[in-house]
Protein backbone atom coordinates (compact mmCIF):
# COMPACT_ATOMS: atom_id res chain seq x y z
CA UNK A 1 0.00 0.00 0.00
CA UNK A 2 0.91 3.77 -0.54
CA UNK A 3 2.14 5.92 2.45
CA UNK A 4 3.07 9.13 2.89
CA UNK A 5 5.63 9.25 6.00
CA UNK A 6 6.98 12.26 6.59
CA UNK A 7 5.45 13.62 3.99
CA UNK A 8 7.50 11.16 1.28
CA UNK A 9 5.31 8.93 -0.49
CA UNK A 10 6.62 4.99 0.59
CA UNK A 11 5.52 1.93 -1.07
CA UNK A 12 4.93 -0.48 2.38
CA UNK A 13 3.46 -3.72 2.88
CA UNK A 14 2.55 -3.53 7.20
CA UNK A 15 -0.45 -3.22 8.55
CA UNK A 16 0.38 -1.53 11.60
CA UNK A 17 1.94 1.47 12.73
CA UNK A 18 4.20 -0.61 15.35
CA UNK A 19 5.37 -3.31 12.18
CA UNK A 20 6.10 0.39 9.93
CA UNK A 21 7.90 1.46 12.57
CA UNK A 22 10.20 -1.91 12.99
CA UNK A 23 10.46 -1.99 9.13
CA UNK A 24 11.69 1.59 8.64
CA UNK A 25 13.74 0.80 11.60
CA UNK A 26 12.67 2.98 14.43
CA UNK A 27 13.19 1.90 17.90
CA UNK A 28 12.88 3.26 21.31
CA UNK A 29 10.34 4.84 23.77
CA UNK A 30 11.23 8.66 22.66
CA UNK A 31 9.30 8.50 19.18
CA UNK A 32 5.91 10.33 18.68
CA UNK A 33 3.79 9.62 16.06
CA UNK A 34 0.53 10.55 13.99
CA UNK A 35 -1.90 9.10 12.29
CA UNK A 36 -3.70 11.07 9.72
CA UNK A 37 -3.18 14.27 12.06
CA UNK A 38 -4.19 12.29 15.21
CA UNK A 39 -1.44 11.24 17.55
CA UNK A 40 -1.09 7.66 18.52
CA UNK A 41 0.27 7.00 22.05
CA UNK A 42 2.83 4.31 22.02
CA UNK A 43 0.59 1.44 23.54
CA UNK A 44 -1.62 1.98 21.02
CA UNK A 45 0.45 1.17 17.57
CA UNK A 46 0.34 -2.19 17.83
CA UNK A 47 -3.73 -2.31 16.89
CA UNK A 48 -3.44 0.86 14.91
CA UNK A 49 -4.24 -0.25 11.41
CA UNK A 50 -2.74 1.64 7.96
CA UNK A 51 -4.64 2.09 4.84
CA UNK A 52 -3.97 3.40 1.94
CA UNK A 53 -3.34 6.82 1.32
CA UNK A 54 -2.90 7.19 5.32
CA UNK A 55 -0.55 9.86 6.40
CA UNK A 56 1.90 9.16 8.79
CA UNK A 57 4.24 11.62 11.20
CA UNK A 58 7.35 10.26 13.14
CA UNK A 59 9.28 12.36 15.66
CA UNK A 60 12.36 11.41 17.08
CA UNK A 61 15.15 13.07 19.04
CA UNK A 62 18.27 13.53 17.09
CA UNK A 63 21.66 14.38 18.44
CA UNK A 64 23.58 17.46 17.77
CA UNK A 65 22.75 21.38 17.32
Amino acid sequence: MKLTINGEQHEVTAATLAALLADLDYEGGWLATALNGEVVPARERDGCALADGDRIEILAPMKGG
